[in-house]
């Protein structure tokens, strides 16, 4: 799905997720560094073939991640996950999609890249702000 190559965090962000990640086995994040973890662990399936279905099919507290996003302020992503909630009624296997909901599907999902693109300056934006 993706021309383009996948978010590299810059080594500030990569050092406070390590940091948040053995200390949430310690005690419970704040609801900012929870958001931090939540858009860090999701841009993988986001950028994957299957983006927003596989987002969708995951095991994860969708709504959470969904206020996750919003709360750093990256809204452009927001608005293609909202759109796409009617993927998490349908089975694990894409190809049970209608022409009409694949193609609806493909349309959502070129409004992922832009989102992505402007997700890591957001996220530096938040640590500063939040958590800084």
């Amino acid at each position: 799905m993706f021309s383009q190559d996948p978010i590299e965090w810059p080594e500030e962000v990569e050092i406070l997720i390590d940091r948040l990640e053995s200390e949430s086995a310690e005690r419970a994040l704040s609801r900012a560094e929870r958001a931090l973890m939540d858009v860090y662990e999701t841009v993988p399936v986001l950028e994957s073939e299957d983006g927003l279905h596989e987002f969708w099919q995951s095991g994860v507290d969708h709504q959470r991640i969904i206020n996750s996003f919003d709360l750093i302020g990256a809204t452009t992503l927001v608005d293609p996950l909202n759109a796409s909630r009617w993927c998490g009624t349908r089975s694990e296997d894409r190809s049970d999609y209608s022409e009409t909901e694949a193609d609806y599907l493909a349309t959502i999902e070129e409004e992922l890249p832009a989102g992505l693109e402007e997700l890591t300056d957001l996220v530096l934006e938040f640590i500063e702000e939040e958590l800084g």
